[in-house]
């Protein structure tokens, strides 16, 4: 289902005021080093689901999650005064699993692929 132009723009909107408020506003520092990667908006405009990481990676995902839920109403109530809707729509965060996944394809990928480390080595020391 392909987004509306009104769609993507209030999703862009969202996420710069959204990221704006964690790194520069938010005073939890179990926010500290979060990213807002994406987000989607449904076509009422009714629902933001916004898709996080961290710089700290997976270890810090319980504590991420539960400091935006605590901050949910702030940041929600931020959002509305500087973005102009008639509505704000309601934050729904998820942990952005993009980078997992890349990593994880990555790690197949090489598992699949001789070691180029252990021949390098041994190249040297051969005699043609």
């Amino acid at each position: 289902m392909m987004a509306n132009k009104r769609q993507k723009r209030v999703a862009e909107q969202v996420r710069e005021v959204l990221s704006e408020l964690i790194s520069l506003e938010a005073r939890d520092p179990r926010l500290a080093g979060v990213t807002i990667m994406d987000v989607a908006i449904d076509r009422e405009l009714m629902y933001a689901d916004v898709y996080v990481s961290s710089l700290e990676g997976e270890e810090a995902r319980p504590d991420v999650m539960l400091a935006l839920e605590s901050a949910q109403g702030y940041l929600r109530r931020e959002l509305g005064r500087r973005v102009r809707l008639q509505r704000t729509p309601e934050l729904r965060f998820a942990w952005d699993e993009a980078l997992a996944y890349g990593e994880h394809i990555e790690s197949l990928l090489e598992s699949l692929l001789p070691s180029q480390d252990k021949h390098t080595d041994n190249d040297d020391e051969s005699t043609e």
